[in-house]
């Protein structure tokens, strides 16, 4: 005769529908008061005999709550539903968009806690050979985080995406600057159309295009204090960005910052239009205090921005894919570099923490600042007459 199971250990028995070994064990109650039974089915009866033992393993390391048939891409959609509170609008998007495009069409199918090293590093590197590192970092990331979130939850004993590694993808979208003479084209193209001082400010004072986007009337001084002593010239205040809670990228980015005359004339300019566009507009005008806005005013989206610089770059005679709005404040800093400003100025003019972020961010803009030891060398091996 076989002896009956002790209390607590869970039993087995067939099933002649299913036609397999039913292995079932309570594991807690409910706030409710109601059971929690865990079952598992085998072939044979040592399958399920053997999936009885996994799951008091489990229940004894805690993870009292955890199913066998929860997988990656519940653990990704759960996730993006409740692991991306207060993140930015766009931010949200992006992740979902990689999420539903790269990390569930190949793992998603995959029972969570059969998830292995090896099953992560072969798909990353299936993806390194068509996206980019960048891409590649953010893919492993949502991933990450999302098992990170089930282990939280008990779904899964450990997190095996942080044994992984990001391989090199393929080579991004290198960046670049307009040249004086390409600046100057834009500038010229930009005039008259609404967007020219949005052009204007971004190549002549260097402000993210999440700054202009969110740049209110209130934080623009347009008269200054010539009087002042020392005198106060016209300013533009960069304490806002369209990201989440409206906060600049970092405390350093928020700051105030002179205005060259081209930028006072352009938005001179600029209001004058923009009030037009409000008459005309009447009733179904938003008085939102942005400065570049819609013919409602309502915020301008990045694909907005994008279209219409793209359009100004075409009339420059430059090729209107190639370039993005962004570029423009890398312009700003090459243009700066090679008029021989300061790194140290021009860290603080584009509002980052310090020069080593400047140099790494825009290490392609800047002109060559240690010059100490070629100058140096040059006067002790000076170059010799005859030598080529």
């Amino acid at each position: 005769m076989t002896k009956r199971r002790s209390r607590g250990d869970g039993g087995l028995h067939w099933d002649e529908r299913r036609n397999r070994w039913i292995a079932s064990v309570t594991v807690g109650y409910t706030p409710e008061g109601k059971r929690i039974v865990r079952r598992a089915s085998g072939k044979t009866k040592t399958e399920a005999k053997d999936k009885l033992k996994e799951i008091h393993r489990d229940h004894d390391d805690g993870l009292t709550v955890a199913t066998g048939n929860y997988t990656v891409a519940d653990a990704v959609r759960n996730w993006l539903e409740f692991g991306l509170t207060g993140r930015d609008v766009a931010t949200v998007e992006n992740r979902t968009i990689l999420a539903n495009t790269h990390v569930i069409p190949a793992l998603g199918a995959r029972k969570l806690r059969e998830l292995t090293a090896d099953d992560v590093d072969r798909w990353l590197a299936n993806k390194a050979e068509t996206l980019s590192t960048r891409t590649l970092l953010d893919i492993r990331s949502i991933l990450k985080r999302a098992v990170s979130r089930a282990q939280a939850r008990d779904k899964v004993k450990r997190n095996v995406v942080l044994l992984c590694e990001v391989p090199r993808g393929k080579p991004g979208r290198p960046s670049k600057s307009l040249t004086l003479n390409q600046a100057e084209a834009v500038l010229n193209a930009a005039t008259g159309k609404p967007l020219h001082a949005y052009v204007v400010l971004s190549l002549l004072i260097g402000a993210r295009t999440e700054e202009l986007r969110a740049l209110t009337w209130s934080h623009v001084d347009l008269e200054g204090r010539p009087d002042a002593e020392p005198p106060v010239p016209p300013s533009i205040m960069v304490w806002r960005s369209v990201r989440a809670h409206e906060d600049t990228k970092t405390q350093r980015s928020r700051r105030t910052l002179a205005m060259p005359k081209r930028c006072v004339d352009a938005l001179q300019v600029h209001r004058e239009r923009q009030n037009a566009i409000r008459r005309t507009a009447g009733t179904k005008w938003r008085d939102m205090d942005l400065v570049f806005c819609t013919r409602f005013g309502t915020a301008l989206a990045a694909g907005n921005v994008r279209r219409s610089f793209r359009a100004i770059v075409r009339d420059a005679g430059l090729t209107a894919q190639d370039w993005t709005p962004r570029e423009m404040r890398h312009s700003f800093v090459s243009l700066l570099s090679d008029s021989g400003v300061p790194l140290e100025n021009i860290s603080r003019l584009v509002g980052h923490q310090g020069t080593a972020v400047t140099e790494k961010v825009y290490r392609k803009q800047i002109r060559p600042v240690l010059l100490e030891g070629a100058e140096a060398m040059d006067v002790i091996f000076p170059m010799r007459q005859g030598e080529a």
